[in-house]
């Protein structure tokens, strides 16, 4: 076999195995939104856990990070104000601006759902063998870092 043809082997090899752990990532994710209970939209809780990491946001750049239109998301934001979950404030470097931010309600919430999301792979992890917990210990920082990669492919810069 040629070396070209061990090249393009390999490159297909590594190819089967991006596919592969993309599929099994996407499957992880699919399954952890079906078992997580839903009090609120898909899309308020996203917003909410967007809030959450990035800090008080324009109902505008809500809209763009979340994928909906501005005005979806302007009467979303007034029905998670009227639950009490987010609160509207001017923004102290321009005055025009009205920015969108948790209150401590919404900020209860993002913590609740995140620690019952944890909860739930905590309790399929301990079904792996010793083998599988420890090769999942060793991938952490590459899943830190894709976690950090996807947050900042859907925030993109801050205004």
């Amino acid at each position: 076999m040629s070396r070209q043809d061990a090249t393009r082997r390999r490159d297909r090899q590594a190819g089967r195995a991006l596919t592969a752990i993309g599929s099994a990532l996407h499957g992880l994710a699919i399954g952890a939104v079906r078992r997580s209970p839903r009090e609120l939209s898909l899309t308020s809780s996203a917003t909410l856990a967007t809030l959450d990491r990035t800090g008080p946001r324009r109902i505008t750049d809500l809209a763009a990070i979340e994928g909906v239109t501005q005005p979806a998301m302007t009467v979303l934001v007034r029905v998670m104000e009227e639950s009490g979950l987010v609160e509207r404030t001017g923004d102290p470097s321009d005055k025009r601006v009205t920015l969108v931010s948790l209150t401590e309600a919404g900020a209860s919430y993002v913590r609740a759902r995140h620690r019952a999301g944890v909860q739930a792979f905590v309790r399929l992890i301990d079904k792996l063998t010793d083998d599988e917990a420890e090769a999942l210990t060793a991938a952490l920082p590459a899943l830190q870092h894709l976690a950090a990669l996807d947050s900042q492919d859907r925030e993109g810069p801050r205004q």
